[in-house]
């Protein structure tokens, strides 16, 4: 069986320009043998013609596309990906715009479905911009393509990033919610919550609802209920303090409901508060299983209506 594993991290302002600090974040993520890496806070890695993606892309041993406004990025194995098209316009309302492609998992073969690729992450200071966003985002799960002998069907999808919000409570060992009037930081309660329809303030958990409604999963959620209980995987990715609250699972990852047979687990690797704010979450697929989903061509739940 062929381990896929798939990183996401937020890594703080791309090391603030310390080029000791992003050599040893990333030599973290190379330790872990990753096949797919979600970057987000890019930050400079544009300037110099691209100088700091490519010496990334170096220290990972992968092949990098960085998307617009140097916010996020996707790093993929070039022995297990390949590029089929990337989609630069990515809609009007992003502050910071995600990366999306199309790849190839290479062990499927060239007549294989590619996957919907993307680095997101959402506004940090307006929860109505959050929420569009993530209404946006939900249509990289509606991507389609078609083959030579016109049949048309819709590209799997697996996205993540940072939320800036939070899922919808209830799971076992799953960070609670915050209590608005318990963050001192008054922005921050601002930030991290909206108005709902009884007039009073909620915390955000509006952009989970409605990527979960256009059919896509979280996989952390999905692995914790679906598959044994596993408490890891809802592991908080930003630690509590005095000014933001307590610990929140705001950093994750979402597939359409066709990928989940491939999901072998999710856990979230800590990583000390002097290197990044958030920790990475990172989830392991089978590789024998997406091969046989992305080699059905074409399946009766991928058509297009």
């Amino acid at each position: 069986m062929k381990r896929i594993t798939v990183l996401c991290w937020n890594f703080e302002r791309n090391g603030a320009g310390s080029h000791i600090a992003r050599f040893r974040a990333h030599e973290r993520l190379a330790s872990l043998s990753p096949h797919l890496v979600l970057r987000q806070e890019m930050w400079g890695a544009d300037a110099d013609g691209h100088r700091i993606a490519f010496e990334l892309e170096s220290i990972l041993g992968m092949r990098g596309w960085l998307g617009p406004k140097s916010s996020t990025a996707v790093f993929a194995d070039p022995a297990v990906f390949e590029p089929v098209r990337t989609w630069p316009d990515t809609g009007p309302m992003w502050v910071q715009p995600p990366t999306l492609l199309a790849l190839r998992y290479r062990p499927a073969g060239v007549e294989s479905m590619p996957l919907a690729v993307a680095s997101y992450h959402l506004n940090y200071g307006s929860s109505a911009n959050r929420i569009a966003e993530a209404e946006w985002l939900s249509t990289w799960a509606d991507k389609y393509q078609t083959t030579v002998d016109g049949s048309t069907y819709r590209l799997p999808a697996l996205l993540g990033g940072d939320t800036n919000s939070y899922p919808e409570p209830g799971l076992p060992k799953d960070p609670a919610l915050p209590k608005l009037d318990e963050i001192q930081d008054r922005p921050h309660r601002l930030h991290r919550s909206y108005v709902g329809p009884d007039g009073r303030r909620r915390m955000d958990t509006r952009p989970d609802e409605a990527l979960r409604t256009a059919g896509l999963e979280d996989v952390a959620r999905h692995w914790a209920t679906a598959r044994g209980g596993n408490a890891a995987a809802v592991a908080r990715t930003v630690n509590g303090c005095a000014t933001h609250g307590p610990d929140a699972r705001v950093d994750r990852i979402y597939a359409t409901e066709d990928l989940l047979p491939t999901v072998l687990d999710v856990d979230v690797i800590e990583v000390p508060l002097t290197e990044s704010d958030h920790h990475i979450v990172r989830v392991a697929l089978d590789g024998d299983v997406l091969t046989d989903i992305l080699t059905r061509l074409p399946d009766a739940a991928l058509q297009a209506v």
